[in-house]
This record gives C-alpha cells, structure tokens and sequence, in this order.
C-alpha cells in the first residue's frame, strides 16, 4: 500500500531557513547543511529498502496561489494568506507493508536537526494518508 507523508511549514519557517531572521535566529548555513544532509539519509535508506516511491519538497507560501469559487466566480489570491498559517511543505510517498510501519518512517522525522532554541513556526508534525488506487478505495 502507498503512504503520503505530509510535511508542514509556514512561510516564518522558509524565512529562517534562507537566512532571514525572525522570531529566533536565522539558520546558519551548516545548520540547514545537517538538515538537508538528514533528509537525504532518510530518504536514501527509504531507496534502500525499496519502499522509496517518490518526494518532492514545496517553495515558500509567498510563491502560491489560491483559487476558490465565490459567487460562482474563480477568485485568485497570491500568497501566503494570512487566515493560513501553515501550509504544505513537501511531501514523501513510501509503498510499504502496512499503516504501522508507514508511521514508524515518519516517525523518524522527529530526529530532524534544528538549531538549538529554534522557533518554529508550529508544533512540529507530520501527516500520513493512504493514497487511494480509486473509487472503490474510498
């Protein structure tokens, strides 16, 4: 079965992490080196175990776009939106035996390098979704 994990962030959280200070220090750039070189790593072993499908990390809120109906008419506001505070990061999918170990790979994120004192944006957490094949599977 396929398993999305979903990773979150706020545009504060992209700020620090491209050096920009906010309500804590920005990160240094071998901070964001030992993160990068953890995500590698647990996406690595996910390839070595043959449950690696696919991921993909997101750019910063600042650079979406939302479109909703009002009225009945497309309405386009850019980003980031300030009734939003978190928005999706990036995402993983994994093809394993079961929800439980899909959790067990996630779970592995809380390992994650972040300065000492960081202020993240939110509590950190992840989601996990099965990804349905169809109809029949919702």
């Amino acid at each position: 079965m396929k398993y999305m994990i979903m990773m979150f962030g706020t545009q504060r959280d992209y700020d620090v992490l491209t050096g920009k200070p906010g309500d804590g220090p920005a990160w240094s750039p071998e901070e964001v080196g030992a993160m990068h070189a953890f995500m590698a790593k647990w996406n690595n072993d996910l390839v070595e175990s043959g449950e690696f499908v696919d991921a993909q990390g997101l750019s910063a809120p600042v650079h979406a776009r939302r479109v909703e109906l009002r009225n009945g008419v497309p309405v386009v506001t850019d980003g980031p939106y300030p009734e939003t505070q978190e928005v999706l990061a990036g995402y993983t999918i994994v093809d394993c035996a079961s929800f439980d170990r899909a959790t067990e790979i996630a779970a592995r994120l809380a390992d994650t390098p972040h300065p000492a004192g960081a202020v993240l944006g939110h509590e950190w957490y992840v989601d996990i979704r099965p990804v349905v094949d169809g109809m029949q599977e919702l």
